[in-house]
């Protein structure tokens, strides 16, 4: 039960993280804000300062930025609706990368007690697979697996394991960088006794440990981050082309429970603080990258807007009336309250077996 309320406060702040990022930039800006809240639901405590009223809300889910105009016209000249279109772009994109940037901050916090980090290189074929003569030679590190460039500890495997038969590689030899094309590394099937099925590939990797210093541990901390937010590109593409399925999402009730579950099973107090760390470094990235996808009700679909209806001006003058976006971001997010009712109904099932 610890572990799930940490979850939910870890998982409350990041959202209001992201509502931070609109604050703080619409108050740079000189946007005008109504109030900004940490938490949901009935306030605990009010106050007003200046033309925002300050509040903490009772529950720890998140909390909002409410701007004067941001969702009705205002006749305010301080108006969200009224601020000049790279202002309004900044402030959408800031809750966003507000998120990233946290969750980069986590990554640097766990990342600086390391000693150093693993880097993959290539142990060597396996025999009977016939990949003896691909061209990869034993101690070649791995930079790049099938175009996809090897930021962190893992990448090689996972993209290797992704690949088809024939790929390319980019590899650090004797100091030097060789490209290789066309590298044919073919799969074999196999069932094992107990009639399991496993697909192989014949290769090995090895890894060695170096030591970092505090650049090194920044470096590879900003690196994770890029590969997390790579991670879910390639997430939602799986989810696009139908290699995963709307029962392998998780809401907010599947991700505080799969938190719980890891803080509850980590061996040490210490792992289980690492591990809800890293996290809530993934969740924050995920948050990033999900908040700035151009569909209606998220402020990646606000931005496709602001564009769209600087090109239609500087085309034709005109600009889409704002009553009609206003109900293309209606639909929008009545689909994606429908989209979290089956997820949270999915999340729910797999809690009790279903």
């Amino acid at each position: 039960m610890l572990y799930i309320i940490v979850s939910i406060l870890i998982f409350g702040i990041l959202v209001a993280t992201h509502e931070l990022g609109h604050f703080a930039t619409a108050k740079l800006l000189g946007v005008k804000v109504n109030e900004f809240a940490v938490g949901m639901g009935p306030a605990l405590f009010k106050r007003q300062k200046g033309e925002t009223l300050y509040s903490l809300r009772l529950l720890p889910i998140g909390g909002f930025c409410a701007m004067e105009g941001e969702d009705d016209d205002s006749a305010d000249p301080r108006a969200f609706g009224r601020a000049v279109w790279w202002k309004k772009t900044i402030i959408l994109c800031a809750g966003a990368s507000m998120n990233f940037l946290t969750g980069l901050l986590i990554l640097v916090i766990l990342f600086s007690p390391a000693a150093g980090f693993r880097t993959e290189f290539y142990g060597g074929p396996i025999e009977g697979y016939g990949t003896e003569d691909c061209g990869l030679l034993a101690g070649d590190q791995f930079l790049s697996v099938d175009g996809h460039k090897v930021l962190i500890y893992g990448n090689a495997r996972f993209f290797l394991d992704r690949a088809g038969e024939t790929l390319d590689f980019v590899v650090r030899r004797d100091g030097q960088v060789v490209e290789l094309k066309n590298v044919h590394l073919p799969y074999q099937e196999r069932t094992d006794e107990n009639g399991n099925f496993t697909r192989l590939r014949g290769v090995t990797l090895h890894s060695v440990g170096e030591a970092a210093d505090f650049l090194g541990k920044l470096d590879y901390a900003w690196k994770t981050a890029l590969d997390l937010v790579r991670t879910a590109w390639i997430s939602l593409g799986d989810l696009v082309t139908g290699a995963v399925g709307l029962r392998d999402l998780s809401g907010p009730v599947g991700i505080v429970n799969m938190m719980g579950e890891v803080g509850s099973h980590s061996p040490t107090l210490y792992d289980a603080a690492w591990n809800l760390g890293y996290l809530a470094a993934l969740i924050a990235v995920n948050l990033a990258v999900m908040n700035l996808l151009p569909l209606p009700a998220l402020d990646g679909g606000r931005v496709f807007f602001l564009l769209l209806n600087g090109l239609l001006y500087t085309l034709f003058r005109r600009k889409i009336d704002p009553k009609y976006e206003g109900y293309v971001h209606l639909a929008g997010l009545a689909a994606l309250m429908c989209l979290m009712l089956v997820v949270t109904l999915s999340d729910v099932g797999k809690l009790f077996g279903k």
